[in-house]
């Protein structure tokens, strides 16, 4: 099931009637775990078990080291839930992957391997909640946080359905104190939550597919090589859709607990505004970077231990974060080039400690960060590195002579509509969305508001699953 779906819209209407009735809580929370089960099964029922297991093996295992007082019992059940979790993922994700590289190093050897074939469905989501159970595990390891005090609320944690398949990646500290007491939305909370639903499926349906996935799609899915134009359009269009694709899942996300009186982490706050790379992960997918941060990037030394462990440490985080996003070497190498971009980074900003940039010099380097940033979207999108360096080539002007590819209306749509978002980013910079609305005439929103669901009405029959599902 998926946020842009009719289907979609009558489950959401009956979770909400059903948790707005006069229920014991705990009968509240019943019905949401089982509406996040149907949830979830309504892609493939039997991944339901995935879920279950990682839930049962992260309850019991959180159990074991709160009992366990010997230091190598506590390790234990940590590495279990580790294990458990990661082999989980690693099958699923990552299977096909390994053994294609295997035959690949066997080949080279001189060793012709013809495995069996590798068909293996890829749970939706998994990647998104085996990090919110893991979290809950090595958090209870650390000391950082107390187990859930009974299994409802952990279960209901674990697949509380605005988060569970495309994030935001939540920490058991963040929503299982929440599920303690009675929670309904209150109606301002209901109103500025269904306002974040139609914002999140407005990016969606409308910007991210009805307008931006076509171009993008044309240039990356053609057989031929894109000229300056070309390469250009459909790399910022895919800028703009992916921002819209994903950044739409979390609003809507947001605003689905909000109107269930329930509080969601912010995941995205303008990133195209970006000055820095450093500021570009503390606004793109906050969530996963934070997690990064703390579980990967810390653990290995993070800037503890001189500089060449901190740079190793950086690297080493952002490759790992490029697989997380797919079992494929482009994935890989676009987390290799803003791991060289935060190092770099760092590097410059050791150099240069006592210069302090004027407005100009701001805007400058933002537009030089959403540059490059651009630069590694090639190879998210791209499917093959041929594909990359084709689209990379013709950014740079080596493909001389290419046929045109896009149509002026493509062209045209592209550059108002990617424009529009970054010139929004950057007046949005420094500012909330809750402070904007606050200080906006109530006619102004009311406007705004039908003129998003009109156009998400008219272009619902565009809409397509949202790209992070595949991760």
């Amino acid at each position: 099931m998926v946020f842009n779906s009719l289907t979609f819209v009558v489950f959401f209407a009956v979770v909400l009637a059903l948790h707005s009735l006069p229920l014991p809580w705990t009968t509240k929370k019943i019905n949401l775990l089982v509406a996040s089960y149907i949830f979830y099964a309504a892609w493939n029922p039997p991944f339901v078990i995935l879920l279950w297991i990682s839930t049962v093996v992260d309850w019991y295992a959180a159990q074991g080291l709160v009992r366990s007082v010997v230091p190598w019992r506590r390790r234990s059940w940590m590495l279990a839930s580790v294990v458990a979790n990661l082999g989980m993922l690693g099958y699923f994700k990552y299977g096909q992957f390994l053994l294609a590289n295997f035959t690949s190093l066997l080949a080279l050897a001189g060793v012709h391997y013809h495995p069996p074939k590798y068909d293996i469905v890829l749970p939706v989501g998994i990647s998104f909640y085996t990090f919110a159970t893991m979290s809950y595990t090595l958090d209870v390891y650390l000391r950082r946080a107390a187990p859930a005090r009974n299994f409802l609320d952990y279960a209901l944690f674990v697949t509380f359905f605005p988060h569970l398949v495309a994030g935001p990646i939540m920490r058991p500290t963040e929503l299982v104190p929440q599920f303690a007491a009675p929670r309904q939305a209150s109606p301002h909370q209901l109103r500025f939550g269904l306002a974040l639903m139609t914002l999140g499926l407005f990016e969606k349906v409308v910007l991210a597919d009805g307008f931006l996935a076509g171009p993008a799609e044309m240039v990356f899915d053609a057989d031929k090589a894109p000229g300056a134009l070309d390469a250009w359009a459909a790399t910022l269009a895919f800028s703009g859709q992916i921002f819209c694709d994903f950044a739409g899942y979390s609003t809507t996300a947001i605003g689905a607990a909000m109107c269930l009186g329930f509080a969601l982490p912010d995941n995205f706050r303008f990133p195209y505004a970006a000055i820095g790379f450093s500021d570009f992960w503390r606004r793109w997918h906050i969530t996963l970077s934070s997690w990064l941060r703390d579980y990967l990037y810390i653990p290995l030394g993070g800037n503890r231990h001189g500089e060449f462990r901190a740079y190793a440490s950086l690297m080493t985080t952002m490759l790992l974060g490029g697989l997380w996003h797919g079992a494929s070497w482009t994935f890989v190498v676009w987390g290799g080039l803003h791991g060289s971009y935060l190092a770099a980074e760092r590097t410059l900003r050791s150099w240069f400690k006592a210069w302090r940039p004027g407005p100009m010099a701001l805007v400058l380097l933002g537009l030089l960060t959403y540059g490059l940033v651009n630069v590694t979207w090639v190879f998210f999108r791209a499917k093959t590195f041929g594909k990359a360096v084709d689209v990379l080539g013709g950014m740079w002007g080596f493909n001389a002579g290419a046929a045109p590819i896009l149509a002026s209306v493509y062209l045209i749509t592209t550059a108002v509509i990617v424009a529009v978002l970054v010139m929004t980013h950057w007046l949005m910079r420094d500012r909330t969305l809750e402070a904007v609305v606050a200080r906006t005439p109530a006619a102004v929103i009311t406007a705004a508001w039908t003129l998003m669901a009109f156009a998400i009405v008219i272009e619902h029959g565009t809409g397509n699953a949202f790209i992070y599902f595949q991760f």
